[in-house]
């Protein structure tokens, strides 16, 4: 199949650790484990955490070596964006929080305005907008 519209997206992070990842990701904003595999302390071996919507076209991928870990080292750009095309809801956000979440305002006055930014407890950041978008 060539590269197109219908090609599945796989995003790619390290973690420091996946459960607190997992607690964010899954049990907070609702992403299903599509996939995880337990590795190794050996060089090469690592656990991963995959967590998506099963009818999705993408998922994220979340690693941990343990024998030779990468820190995450996200910027305040580094964004995941969810358009909702209505309000963010108070309760996700509380989740969100509850789950190892940190709510900071972005640099960029359009998300501000436009959503809710909330740090993974990796330092990624997940942003909550209350517009809709479609590329077509």
């Amino acid at each position: 199949m060539p590269v197109n519209g219908q090609s599945h997206i796989r995003i790619a992070r390290p973690s420091r650790d996946l459960a607190a990842a997992e607690r964010f990701w899954v049990t907070g904003l609702g992403l299903e484990v599509v996939w995880r595999s337990a590795g190794g302390a050996a060089p090469g071996e690592h656990d991963l955490l995959m967590a998506g919507w099963p009818d999705a076209s993408w998922h994220l991928e979340l690693v941990h070596e343990e024998g030779a870990p990468v820190l995450p080292r996200p910027t305040e750009e580094d964004l995941l964006v969810i358009y909702l095309d209505e309000p963010v809801p108070d309760d996700l956000v509380a989740r969100l929080e509850g789950h190892g979440g940190k709510r900071v305002l972005s640099p960029n006055p359009y998300w501000n305005e436009w959503g809710v930014t909330v740090e993974d407890p990796d330092g990624y950041r997940l942003v909550l907008c209350t517009r809709a978008w479609a590329n077509s």
